[in-house]
C-alpha cells in the first residue's frame, strides 16, 4: 500500500506542470461542458457523448507503458493549443457552439502534442481524435443536409418497395401505402445517427483492423453504411405496416427502430472488416 501510494505520489510531482495546465483548462471549460452535457441529455442521437471521453481516457491508458518520458516538448503542440484559445474565445463571442467545442477538443490536442512530443503522440493520437465525436453536427451542417436526406431515403425506400411488390407512391418525403403513411421526417433522415455511427466504425477500424489504410476505408464506409441501415429501417417498418398491421410499424418498430440501424450498421462494418482483413493478407 505505501509503495503504491509512493508510486502515485512520485508520478503526480513528475507531471504536476501538465495536471495543472490540463486542470486550469477543464476548469474554464466547465460551461462548454455543462452545455454539451445538456445536448447529450435532451437528444437521444447525441447520448453516445457520454462513452466517448471514458473510451477516449481508456485507449490513452492502454498506450500509457509506449510512451517515453520525459519527452522533447513539439512546438506545433503550442501553436495547436494557441489556435485552439483562440477558436474558443471566438466561439463564445460569437454563440457558436461547434466552435466552441471544437477548438476545446484542439486545445486538449495541442496540449497533449506539447507535453508528449511528436513521436509520443503519434501513439495516442487516437484518443484525442475520437472525442470530436462527442460534438453535435453543425446546425448549419444538420438543416442543409437533412431534406435531400429526407428525399433521397424516401426515394430509395420506394423502389425497394415497389420492386418488392408492395402498391406505394411516393410524394416528397412521404410514402403512400394502402392504410398507412410513411413519413419520412427530419428524425427519420438517418443524419442524426450518422455522428454515433462514425464514431462506431472509426473505434471498429482502430481495435480490430491492422495497418492503417484498412481502418481509414472502414471509417469513410460508414457514411453509405449510415445511409443503408437507415433506408433498411425505412423499408422494414414499411413492410411491417403492409403486411401485418399499422399499430406493428407505429408501436413495436418504432421503439426498436434505433437498435435496428445500429445492429445492422455493426453487422455490415464486421462483415467490410473480414473483407478488408482478407484483402490485406491476399495482397502481402
Amino acid at each position: 500500500m505505501n509503495s503504491s501510494h509512493t508510486a502515485i505520489v512520485d508520478h503526480i510531482k513528475t507531471h504536476l506542470y501538465p495536471y495543472i495546465i490540463l486542470a486550469t483548462a477543464v476548469l474554464c471549460s466547465i460551461p462548454i461542458l455543462k452545455d454539451l452535457i445538456g445536448d447529450w441529455i435532451r437528444d437521444d442521437n447525441y447520448s453516445h457523448g457520454f462513452f466517448i471521453i471514458p473510451i477516449a481516457v481508456y485507449i490513452f491508458y492502454r498506450r500509457r507503458n509506449d510512451l517515453s518520458l520525459p519527452a522533447r516538448p513539439s512546438a506545433w503542440g503550442m501553436v495547436l493549443f494557441v489556435l485552439g484559445c483562440v477558436g474558443v474565445i471566438f466561439g463564445i463571442a460569437a454563440g457558436e457552439f461547434f466552435t466552441t467545442r471544437f477548438s476545446l477538443v484542439i486545445v486538449i490536442s495541442g496540449l497533449a502534442l506539447y507535453y508528449l512530443g511528436t513521436a509520443n503522440f503519434r501513439k495516442v493520437w487516437f484518443a484525442f481524435f475520437f472525442l470530436l465525436f462527442m460534438i453535435p453536427i453543425p446546425a448549419v451542417i444538420y438543416y442543409s443536409a437533412t431534406l435531400p436526406m429526407q428525399l433521397f431515403g424516401s426515394g430509395i425506400t420506394n423502389d425497394f418497395l415497389q420492386f418488392l411488390g408492395v402498391p406505394s407512391f411516393r410524394q416528397g418525403n412521404i410514402i403512400f401505402l394502402p392504410e398507412y403513411t410513411l413519413e419520412v421526417s427530419e428524425a427519420c433522415s438517418g443524419l442524426r445517427s450518422l455522428v454515433t455511427l462514425l464514431a462506431l466504425g472509426a473505434l471498429y477500424g482502430y481495435a480490430f483492423l491492422p495497418g492503417k489504410v484498412a481502418p481509414v476505408i472502414l471509417f469513410i464506409c460508414t457514411v453509405p453504411i449510415a445511409i443503408a441501415t437507415n433506408i433498411f429501417r425505412l423499408v422494414f417498418t414499411a413492410l411491417g405496416a403492409y403486411a401485418v398491421s399499422t399499430e406493428l410499424a407505429e408501436d413495436f418498430l418504432h421503439e426498436i427502430s434505433g437498435l435496428l440501424v445500429f445492429v445492422s450498421a455493426l453487422v455490415l462494418m464486421v462483415i467490410l472488416g473480414a473483407i478488408l482483413k482478407w484483402a490485406r493478407r491476399l495482397l502481402s
